[in-house]
């Protein structure tokens, strides 16, 4: 389990199980919480945790698909 420290786009992707490519989509598409540290994207994970809780992250039409 990660701690609240800065994490990659990389180690983001691998804790949520999603691509690198859906990561750079989300940020772009969802306002999925991320900050610019020169020229990565880094990410705190208690953000991103409440942003996934919230629903943002849903692709429209899964909800309930499991």
């Amino acid at each position: 389990m990660m701690d609240d420290r800065w994490v990659t786009v990389e180690e983001m992707a691998e804790y949520l199980q999603v691509s690198n490519d859906t990561i750079y989509t989300w940020i772009k598409d969802k306002a999925m919480p991320a900050h610019r540290v020169g020229r990565k994207w880094m990410f705190k994970q208690t953000d991103v945790d409440s942003w996934v809780k919230s629903g943002a992250a849903a692709i429209p039409g899964t909800e309930g698909d499991h």
